[in-house]
């Protein structure tokens, strides 16, 4: 399911940006990789899922014999049986779904081999599993394109590109000469272009699409997950056009959506007859519409200093207080909202000279550390009417770049050094 590769692809990136360890990276590396190459419509559009069963048979496209592993793996085959513990029988049905037996540093001891060329090592017999792989019969692919989901994997995405460059020093040349993948990065703005003419035309949002074709239908998810993903990318590469396509969704969710007495309904208001509006507060496979929604209002209040937007938001999470407390796992994206409401988040505005030195530095302080209550807003000295209001009324110092740390919109005395920036945070 593509919702399932979007959250765990944020959750090892943060665990990544945490610890430190290449193990998370490899793993947003190989996750995002299969859904460039396996889920990803030509137009930018995401799919939905891929089918467990091929030639009437589950699992039949993933798993492995022991003897197809042998003949493929030849004189690696040893090597890659302890990586994952295979066995004649088997983990499944007397065949194997390939799972880690054996970490690196415990492979690198057992063959002699010096730690670094293990991952290596295991990614080229991964490589020549994959190549046989594809010669097997295709399971079947669900084509359809949700809004919703869509949205989960922009956000997912658009923080990889960044997070990913940062840690590497993958240098893209840009408008403040920022950094982001490149892969990722164009992977997040070709789905956030498609989500934006596809999934919206004549400039109404919807729920799906399928071989050119947009249903009627759209429910608070999409737009709650759609101002999510592009408020991500706007922080990655600071085009505005992404910022302010966010404020007009959250100004249209608000007015299709909300409910006077608290939160949003599911359904919007001119979305047809029904005899009762549905408004589920649970998380479940995918988080909360209602969840989504009061994240997406506390970040652009932030961004705006709107007072509507944080008053929407905190109406919404006295829905779920008590439930929350006594079922906690049910209500985790309401938990993360809350933090943001409950905690104090740091708004950080970057301003340059067009014409003078880059922000790159800058800008790098902030985002190369897991920092999940801070917004940034970066441009160019003035910034465009269409720019986050944070950005506005702040010039640079001494025609430095310069960053702005707030609280509240109530700055700090501005700061010109990385130490200085980091101090700050």
């Amino acid at each position: 399911m593509l919702y399932d590769n979007a959250q765990l692809v944020r959750a090892y990136l943060h665990a990544w940006q945490i610890t430190g360890d290449p193990f998370f990276e490899r793993i947003v590396r190989e996750t995002l990789g299969f859904i460039a190459r396996e889920m990803t419509h030509p137009q930018g559009g995401f799919y939905s899922s891929l089918d467990a069963d091929s030639e009437g048979e589950e699992g039949k496209y993933y798993t492995w014999t022991l003897e197809e592993i042998r003949e493929i793996l030849k004189d690696d085959t040893e090597f890659f049986e302890a990586a994952y513990g295979i066995t004649i029988k088997g983990n499944w049905e007397g065949k194997t779904v390939l799972q880690r037996a054996l970490d690196d540093a415990s492979l690198a001891a057992r063959f002699k081999l010096d730690l670094e060329t293990v991952p290596a090592k295991l990614a080229e017999c991964h490589a020549r599993l994959l190549t046989a792989r594809n010669t097997r019969i295709r399971p079947a692919t669900d084509d359809k394109i949700l809004t919703s989901w869509n949205g989960l994997m922009l956000a997912a995405l658009a923080e990889a590109a960044r997070v990913i460059a940062t840690a590497r020093n993958e240098e893209i040349a840009s408008g403040a000469s920022l950094s982001h993948n490149d892969t990722y990065y164009k992977l997040a703005t070709r789905n956030a272009e498609f989500l934006l003419s596809a999934l919206r035309p004549n400039g109404k949002l919807r729920h799906s699409w399928r071989e050119g074709r947009a249903t009627n239908e759209v429910f608070l998810e999409d737009y709650a997950a759609l101002i999510l993903g592009l408020l991500e990318l706007y922080q990655t590469d600071f085009q505005n056009k992404w910022f302010a396509a966010a404020k007009e969704l959250t100004d249209e969710m608000i007015e299709r959506f909300n409910d006077p007495s608290g939160g949003f309904f599911d359904t919007p208001q001119d979305g047809g007859q029904l005899l009762l509006r549905p408004k589920d507060l649970q998380d479940n496979a995918t988080p909360s519409g209602n969840a989504l929604a009061c994240e997406a209002l506390l970040k652009l209040a932030e961004f705006t200093g709107e007072g509507k937007y944080r008053d929407l938001a905190e109406k919404a999470l006295r829905l779920v207080v008590g439930m929350a407390t006594r079922y906690p796992a049910a209500f985790a994206r309401w938990l993360s909202a809350a933090d943001m409401a409950l905690g104090n988040v740091k708004q950080v505005a970057v301003v340059y000279d067009a014409n003078g030195e880059n922000a790159s530095a800058l800008i790098r302080a902030v985002q190369s550390r897991f920092l999940p209550n801070v917004v940034l807003a970066v441009s160019a000295y003035p910034p465009a009417e269409d720019a986050p209001a944070l950005l506005r009324d702040r010039p640079p110092k001494e025609n430095k770049p310069t960053a702005y740390v707030c609280e509240g919109f109530v700055c700090k005395t501005p700061v010109t050094s990385v130490e200085e920036v980091k101090q700050l945070l």
